[in-house]
């Protein structure tokens, strides 16, 4: 996010003040975008802030509302690591490819799509691990003595 702000405030100081006409700025821009969001993803499943699926959830007993957010993890996990196998044929593909503006490979560019997946679906292992379905539910932790 930093280097996103950096490189749109250095677009808008050229475009309104020195005038160099520098052509990447906005390309750039766009990329940095994509990772961001891409990236912020795993970020929504850590909390599981899914506005609709939350309301949803929350006026379920408890019992349903365990199964249906285990079942539901368990099925983005399948969807992020489709998403991750598909996805590094996808960036290996960039790699081939040419951003015409930068004089480099798309890859780092596409690579985005595995990354985040990637990050998504270790993100999900720890909140099954961590929820194991009793989002919303006061636990409490037993300690063996």
């Amino acid at each position: 996010m930093v280097a996103l702000v950096l490189d749109v405030w250095l677009g808008v100081i050229d475009r309104y003040y020195f005038h160099w006409q520098l052509p990447w700025p906005e390309t750039l821009a766009r990329y940095l975008m994509i990772w961001a969001a891409m990236l912020a993803v795993s970020s929504g499943i850590a909390r599981r802030e899914h506005i609709g699926l939350t309301t949803a959830i929350d006026r379920m007993p408890p019992r349903l509302r365990r199964s249906l957010l285990v079942l539901g993890d368990l099925l983005a996990l399948a969807l992020f690591a489709y998403v991750l196998w598909f996805g590094l044929g996808f960036a290996g593909g960039g790699q081939n490819r040419q951003a015409m503006i930068f004089g480099v490979s798309m890859a780092p560019f596409y690579s985005a799509i595995p990354v985040s997946a990637a990050v998504c679906c270790v993100q999900l292992v720890l909140v099954i691990l961590r929820d194991r379905g009793t989002q919303g539910e006061s636990a409490t932790i037993e300690v063996a003595e």
